[in-house]
C-alpha cells in the first residue's frame, strides 16, 4: 500500500514539475527569434505570430497585448503609486546576445530588483527596439529600451524608456565597443563583463503604469509595464549601431501598436512638484 502511495506522490510530484517548467517556458521571451519577423507583409509578421507556434496563440487572441499608446485622454493621473525604487546591484556581470531581431544584455544570475506593490522582481535582462514600440499620444520616438524583470513565481514586470536623437546616451556608450564586436559575428553571446544597471538613468519620477504583455512571442499577458514619461535622447550612430550589430536586414524591429481594450492607463505624479 505504501509503495503504490509512493508511486502515486512521486507521479503527482513529476507532473507537477513538467507543468511548472512548461509554464515557465511559455513565459519567457525567447531567445532565438528567427521563426519570426517584424515585416507585416510576411507570413511569419506580426499579424501571424499566434499561427506560427501554438504556445504563440496569445499573440493573436490576446486582450492585454503589449505595446500600446499612451494616449492622454485616456491616462489616470495618480500619486499613490509611489516612486519606482530601484535597488539594483553595481557589481553584476553581464553578456551580450544577438537573438535575431534585438540585442538582449543578460545580467548573470540577476542585477537587483525593484518593488512593484510589495512584490520583488528580479531584472534580468535588456533589450532594443527601433523605432520605439509604445507611443504618447500617437507619436513613436527612435528607440525603446526594456528592462525586464521576474519575481520568484515566474511574473514579469518591464521598465521601458524611450529615446529620440540627440545626445549621446552613457549608457550606450558604455558598452558602444561590445556592440561594434558583435557587428561582425552572429549567435555569440560575448561577455562583457561588469555591467552596472543603475547606469540606465530614468530621468524623471513620473511614469505610466498599466499591465500588458510581451511584445515578442509568445506573448505572455499580465506583464507590469511601468513607462518612464521622460523621453530621454541618444545619437544618430548609437541607434544605428544596435540595428547594425543584429543582421537581420531589417531596419525596424517593432511591434505594432495593439488595441487598449479599455484597460486602466495609470501615469504616477508626485504631489511635490521638486520630484
Amino acid at each position: 500500500m505504501e509503495t503504490k502511495l509512493t508511486r502515486t506522490n512521486t507521479i503527482l510530484f513529476l507532473s507537477f514539475l513538467f507543468l511548472t517548467n512548461a509554464f515557465i517556458a511559455t513565459c519567457h521571451e525567447v531567445d532565438d527569434e528567427s521563426e519570426f519577423s517584424y515585416d507585416r507583409e510576411s507570413e511569419n509578421g506580426p499579424t501571424h505570430w499566434g499561427e506560427i507556434n501554438p504556445e504563440w496563440k496569445m499573440c493573436n487572441s490576446g486582450k492585454l497585448q503589449s505595446p500600446i499608446d499612451l494616449l492622454n485622454e485616456r491616462v489616470e493621473v495618480v500619486s499613490h503609486l509611489g516612486r519606482l525604487h530601484r535597488s539594483y546591484k553595481t557589481s553584476s556581470y553581464a553578456t551580450l546576445l544577438n537573438r535575431g531581431h534585438d540585442m538582449m544584455l543578460r545580467w548573470e544570475g540577476g542585477a537587483g530588483h525593484i518593488k512593484i506593490n510589495g512584490t520583488k522582481y528580479q531584472l534580468n535582462q535588456a533589450h532594443w527596439h527601433s523605432p520605439s514600440e509604445h507611443t504618447i499620444n500617437g507619436r513613436r520616438f527612435d528607440l525603446e529600451v526594456h528592462l525586464v524583470h521576474e519575481s520568484e513565481d515566474g511574473k514579469t514586470a518591464v521598465v521601458g524608456i524611450m529615446y529620440k536623437i540627440g545626445r549621446a546616451d552613457p549608457f550606450l556608450s558604455m558598452i558602444e565597443s561590445d556592440l561594434k564586436a558583435l557587428a561582425h559575428t552572429k549567435n555569440v553571446e560575448r561577455n562583457i563583463g561588469v555591467i552596472d544597471p543603475k547606469k540606465v538613468k530614468l530621468g524623471s519620477r513620473k511614469y505610466y503604469r498599466y499591465i500588458g504583455s510581451l511584445t515578442v512571442p509568445p506573448c505572455t499577458q499580465d506583464v507590469v509595464w511601468t513607462i518612464v514619461r521622460k523621453v530621454r535622447t541618444v545619437t544618430k550612430e548609437q541607434m544605428k549601431l544596435i540595428r547594425e550589430a543584429v543582421h537581420d536586414e531589417s531596419e525596424t524591429n517593432s511591434r505594432p501598436v495593439q488595441a487598449t481594450n479599455k484597460r486602466t492607463i495609470r501615469l504616477y505624479r508626485p504631489n511635490d512638484p521638486k520630484e
